[in-house]
């Protein structure tokens, strides 16, 4: 399947190219559907392909010897995964694999690393989105250990918010505790929680946002600043 027309290319990264790059890296990539739970590359593993996401959620997933495992960011049509990838590193740390199904273009990491040395502006947008989720990914860090289950939750459905087209998001409550990395009930409490606060209404494997700005202030200052960050260095999410 080919690469679409500039002009109708969701991924943000890819869409701000100079047209001239665009086609040259393009001609690399193939279009894929990704469903839900599709392993984008293992951690400590080579990686093969670098994704770009137009629709759907990954999620990068820190695993420890033990086999502990813990959400450390997300991303979706902003940016690419794995992000080792953007400084030449060839095995991956994380785990990444796809929260919310979707579709994108993947990428042979000889292509990328090729791609990155010869044109300048995709080198450039590859660093600038790695900044953006090193932010991400210390806010995670600081909703983790300062804010309770329901706030990390607020936060957690509003950055998967900005990633979806319209207020529904198809999740379940398992997903969504290996992504907090709590335990399934303590998710069902959450949710009630914002329910009760009619932020979200919560079905049988999607969960719809009513009140968005009510759930921004509710996550208080663990969400905006990763987000600001991206629209400062690159543009809209």
């Amino acid at each position: 399947m080919s690469v679409p027309d500039q002009s109708t290319m969701q991924n943000r990264l890819l869409a701000r190219l100079p047209e001239e790059e665009y086609r040259k890296i393009t001609r690399t990539m193939e279009k894929i559907q990704l469903r839900q739970g599709f392993v984008i590359v293992k951690a400590d593993r080579p990686i093969d392909y670098v994704y770009f996401l137009s629709s759907g959620i990954g999620s990068v997933i820190t695993v420890s010897a033990g086999r502990h495992q813990a959400e450390a960011g997300m991303f979706g049509r902003e940016g690419f995964s794995p992000t080792s990838a953007g400084v030449g590193g060839t095995i991956s740390v994380h785990e990444v694999l796809m929260q919310v199904e979707g579709e994108g273009y993947r990428m042979p990491l000889d292509a990328t690393v090729e791609a990155i040395s010869h044109n300048p502006t995709f080198a450039n947008l590859l660093a600038r989105f790695i900044q953006t989720f090193a932010s991400q990914i210390s806010y995670t860090a600081l909703s983790n250990v300062n804010y309770q289950i329901d706030a990390r939750l607020a936060r957690w459905l509003l950055m998967s918010h900005d990633r979806v087209d319209g207020d529904e998001i198809g999740l379940t409550h398992d997903f969504i505790s290996l992504m907090l990395g709590v335990r399934r009930p303590s998710v069902t409490t959450a949710l009630h929680v914002l329910e009760g606060r009619k932020f979200v209404r919560s079905e049988r494997g999607r969960i719809t946002i009513r009140d968005r700005k009510g759930m921004e202030e509710f996550a208080g200052d663990s969400y905006g600043k990763p987000e600001e960050e991206y629209r400062r260095l690159i543009g809209e999410l």
